[in-house]
């Protein structure tokens, strides 16, 4: 079992995942759930609900599983209810990590 790639606190590693999840956190959210075959729509929408700290932390724990991430259903809790933006985005670049395709791929010729 590993840790994640990315810190909890380093959102800023790719600035653009950054700022979509802090004005749009329901995008991020369900990008992540979408990378473990979860209805993304669904749990986009239920993130940004009072429930969100406990759908979040639900995919959190199937990321973590997916890629064999060291860490527990509390901590994933824990993570969501008090660093939700960072939390987000540490999944995010996770996922990003394995192939999932970035939250606004940029055209360059």
């Amino acid at each position: 079992m590993g840790d994640f790639k990315h810190g909890t606190f380093h959102c800023f590693d790719d600035i653009t995942t950054c700022l979509i999840t802090y004005f749009l956190p329901c995008i991020t959210a369900g990008k992540n759930a979408e990378h473990v075959n979860e209805n993304c729509l669904l749990y986009g929408c239920l993130g940004i609900t009072c429930v969100g700290p406990i759908t979040r932390a639900m995919i959190r724990a199937k990321i973590r599983e997916k890629h064999s991430i060291k860490g527990s259903c509390p901590e994933d809790f824990l993570c969501h209810l008090f660093c939700p933006f960072c939390s987000l985005v540490q999944e995010s670049l996770e996922a990003q990590d394995h192939g999932a395709p970035k939250l606004l791929p940029i055209a360059r010729e």
